[in-house]
């Protein structure tokens, strides 16, 4: 406890130098890092796979397992389940609140990809209702709510169980064939 009695107080700042231990265990972690980059950019390997959210691999990923289909209209819908562990700890016991925002926007980009139009996110809001266990199965579901010429709209939830964790929306503009062509050069170094 700190000297008001709140324990909240300064809980991202170190009060302490790190320890030879932590000292090696980051040395590590930034070797483990270096390995990840090894793994993800083998050429032809494809770009689900290097996804840090999806990426099967990609170490980083939980990874979330997604289904898509199309409701009885035509629409369609995705969901997305994944277990996350300590390395994605936010508050204590929950999940990081910027870890669930990457995974809403894998899968509303899902949902707004089977458009026929993918496009790129161009805002992404989430409301946070109650914590995110770790160590449980979640579960994201994501729909398109509506396009509006090279705008796609987009809309989801976050359960554990019958618990809302979180909802977000997100707004996508497609993208002209010749900027993803632009972007797949920059990848590829060109």
């Amino acid at each position: 406890m700190t000297q008001d009695g709140n324990a909240f107080q300064g809980f991202h700042q170190r009060h302490a130098p790190p320890s030879e231990d932590d000292l090696r265990r980051a040395a590590r972690a930034d070797e483990v890092r270096r390995e990840i980059d090894g793994l993800v950019t083998v050429p032809g390997i494809s770009f689900l796979d290097r996804s840090p959210v999806i990426g099967a691999a990609n170490p980083l990923a939980a990874p979330m397992r997604v289904s898509a289909s199309v409701d009885a209209g035509g629409a369609p819908q995705v969901v997305g389940t994944a277990t996350f562990g300590p390395a994605y700890e936010g508050p204590p016991g929950c999940v990081h609140g910027g870890v669930i925002a990457a995974y809403f926007d894998e899968v509303l980009g899902v949902a707004q990809s089977m458009t026929g139009n993918p496009g790129m996110t161009v805002n992404l809001s989430v409301d946070y209702v109650s914590p995110t266990p770790l160590g449980r199965e979640l579960t994201f579901r994501g729909a398109v709510t509506g396009i509006e010429g090279r705008k796609i709209r987009t809309s989801g939830t976050l359960h554990h169980g019958e618990v809302l964790c979180a909802r977000a929306t997100g707004l996508f503009v497609s993208m002209r064939p010749e900027v993803f062509e632009r972007l797949l050069k920059l990848r590829e170094g060109g």
